[in-house]
């Protein structure tokens, strides 16, 4: 309820069809362009933008059941506000960012993923500036989970992470965005730097991946 929908050029009925995940992939880009100093409509150099975020629950829990509000809304208006597709190039066109958009989806690696492929776009000269997060929001805001023995969700409700004891992981909802740059080129340009990726990398399990492992 507290999306700012004037700010941003939508009319009400946009973002009451609208997964919550979007609104916030779109104010999480943003914020961190203007907390790093760049302000979207002053942007000149090509900006990146990669990421993506989780399954459209808002769709399937809140929307489906409203068929008034479907047809009201229409196809293509629904599609576009609820579909994993469209996050980034949507970030591109209402921020005007002219680099490449992609959206990622490789499950809870997407935003990783994002951060690997920014990087490769600003050392092939694609961006000057990068944009690489993820959002999920989960819907309904209020759930616990099933736990089912050998799954990936925590037994008792805690993440221990490289702890013995841990046994799982827990589901939560928020969404995170960096602002990438050349290091040189940062330096130059007198940015505030938070931290510095020495080197990146895309791999997979292969036949260890155990959440296909048959049960």
């Amino acid at each position: 309820e507290d999306f700012d929908a004037d700010f941003f050029g939508f009319s009400p009925r946009e973002i009451e069809i609208m997964d919550p995940q979007h609104r916030l992939f779109l104010e999480g880009a943003w914020s961190a362009l203007e907390n790093a100093g760049y302000p979207p409509d002053q942007l000149e150099v090509p900006v990146g933008v990669f990421g993506g975020v989780a399954r459209d629950g808002y769709l399937i829990n809140n929307i489906l059941s409203h068929d008034r509000l479907r047809r009201d809304a229409g196809e293509y208006h629904t599609l576009l506000g609820n579909e994993k597709d469209y996050p980034a190039t949507r970030v591109a066109y209402k921020l005007n960012l002219k680099g490449p958009a992609v959206n990622v989806q490789t499950a809870c690696s997407s935003s990783g993923v994002a951060i690997n492929l920014a990087c490769q776009s600003l050392l092939s000269g694609e961006s000057q500036i990068a944009l690489a997060g993820g959002g999920r929001v989960i819907v309904p805001n209020r759930a616990g989970y099933h736990y089912v023995d050998g799954g990936t969700l925590s037994a008792d409700g805690h993440v221990r992470a490289f702890d013995a004891k841990a046994s799982g992981m827990v589901r939560g909802s928020g969404v995170a965005m960096l602002v990438l740059k050349p290091l040189a080129t940062a330096l130059n340009d007198g940015d505030h730097i938070h931290g510095i990726i020495k080197s990146v990398a895309v791999n997979n399990d292969g036949a260890e991946k155990i959440g296909y492992r048959p049960q």
